[in-house]
């Protein structure tokens, strides 16, 4: 140990760092001696001072390389033109002609991503779930609402489940206009392109948890397709420890002409929709407004999507959705499973949700011209990045908790692994940390194989996490700590 002095800072250095392995992996407990003086490290010039080392960010490994760089803009391109094809596929269009309306449209897309799933040796299954949604007052006759499913069963913890949608369904100016064109290329054949483009790739993969690449139908009218998904992950008991909605993904140019070509926003919501009454209210009282589920997805998407390989910057927007508005990610969000919404950097409105037509020399409508196929290609590539980290990291630690029963600055924290089956993957745990003004971790505390750690940071002034590391190092997102 050796302590450096100056007339402003005082830093404390550990010589020997934690390594994994080091800890008694026969107990369940670490303690702050453990971590003490021997192993923590105290930052200079920072605010408040604290343990462990600066974060820094996972980096693709060469199997997520070589998926994103599949990813094709002219494959990209060719899904979009063909659903554009189909001429409306407003929820409420013909379900039975072969060639124009939403059921062309799914036999077209279910019989595609059957093709995916045959180069998969069985690992890729293609469902087709429906079932009639009654009359609304966007959806005038009881309508048939039909999901495209393409799953593949992770080789190690299948119940664990990460998904990925789009919407196949189309409209114009008037929500119940189901007759006129509505090609939808941009709201929302982009996002249903990224679906499927991932599907063909990832059919030959095998990650460790599950992931379901979807497209569903009914979002205009009232986020039908989504609601049905949700509801039937959740009466399956399945563990989705993240969902994520591409919705309009297709262009970086906005109304104004400004272009964005290399950013893409996530939406990630604070305060959860699942939330009771009183853990609202806890959540409050302990400043974790910050820390929701979802939040904690944006900031592992920001940290895995943002690199040179995806040439991406994930702009993780603190809010639910856009200003009043809605998406398929919400269903999720409403049954307590964390979820998130990628859009585009800006919105052209002429060229969502409109007739077409030209108008004083401007042309209007959501058509194919005005789809960036290159730049939807690296949403897709951002996508690949987040649903690949994630199934092949372990499971978000769960029961996360820290120790309030004694007034004390140091911290103690317990927890459970976030998979249901043993992860032979999982080498061992980290604290994460931040001060409460950033909005990223700042700090990483290596402690081990154990469910319980003390460290010598003060829990009043840092927000905390605990996320678990793969062997493969691959890393989970962070859990927020409540009190016990």
């Amino acid at each position: 140990m050796v302590v450096f002095k100056s007339s402003t800072i005082y830093a404390l250095v550990a010589l020997v760092p934690l390594i994994w392995g080091h800890a008694d992996h026969g107990s369940e407990e670490l303690s702050a001696r453990d971590l003490g003086v021997r192993d923590q490290c105290a930052f200079a010039g920072d605010w408040p001072p604290g343990p462990g080392q600066r974060f820094t960010t996972q980096a693709p490994d060469n199997e997520l390389r070589s998926i994103m760089s599949q990813i094709d803009p002219v494959r990209i391109e060719a899904i979009i033109t063909k659903l554009v094809s189909f001429g409306t596929r407003h929820t409420a269009s013909s379900q039975t002609d072969p060639v124009r309306g939403i059921g062309a449209a799914r036999d077209w897309i279910a019989s595609e991503m059957r093709t995916f799933a045959a180069a998969s040796g069985g690992f890729m299954t293609v469902t087709t779930p429906s079932y009639t949604q009654s009359p609304t007052s966007s959806l005038l006759n009881a309508t048939l609402i039909t999901n495209i499913l393409a799953t593949i069963k992770g080789s190690t913890d299948p119940n664990r489940v990460y998904v990925v949608s789009g919407h196949y369904d189309s409209r114009v100016t008037s929500i119940l206009n189901n007759v006129d064109d509505a090609p939808g290329a941009d709201d929302d054949a982009s996002g249903v392109a990224i679906s499927m483009e991932l599907a063909r790739i990832m059919a030959t993969h095998r990650p460790g948890a599950t992931i379901v690449l979807a497209a569903v139908a009914g979002e205009e009218q009232g986020l039908f397709g989504s609601d049905f998904m949700a509801q039937q992950f959740l009466e399956a008991k399945t563990d989705v420890q993240g969902m994520f909605t591409n919705d309009i993904v297709g262009s970086p140019v906005g109304d104004d002409g400004s272009k964005d070509p290399n950013s893409i926003r996530l939406f990630a919501q604070g305060i959860p929709s699942s939330d009771s009454p009183s853990l609202e209210s806890e959540r409050i009282s302990i400043g974790g407004e910050n820390d929701s589920p979802a939040r904690e997805l944006g900031r592992f998407v920001a940290e895995v999507g943002t690199n040179e390989a995806t040439d991406m910057t994930v702009r993780v927007v603190y809010r639910a959705d856009r200003f009043l508005r809605g998406g398929d990610h919400e269903p999720f969000l409403s049954r307590g499973f964390p979820a998130a919404r990628f859009t585009e950097p800006v919105e052209n409105f002429a060229h969502q949700h409109q007739d077409v037509r030209v108008q004083d020399g401007k042309q209007f409508g959501d058509l194919t011209e005005f789809v960036d196929f290159e730049f939807t290609a690296r949403v897709g590539r951002v996508n690949a990045a987040a649903m690949w980290s994630l199934a092949q990291a372990p499971g978000t630690p769960k029961s996360v908790t820290i120790d309030t029963s004694v007034l004390t600055n140091n911290s103690t924290l317990t927890w459970v692994a976030g998979s249901e089956v043993s992860d032979a993957n999982l080498a061992g745990f980290e604290v994460v940390w931040r001060p409460t003004t950033e909005p990223f971790w700042t700090h990483i505390i290596p402690v081990g194989q154990v469910n319980k750690v003390t460290v010598l940071l003060d829990k009043d002034n840092v927000i905390m996490g605990v996320r678990a590391v793969g062997k493969n190092g691959f890393k989970s997102p962070a859990a927020y700590p409540f009190p016990a």
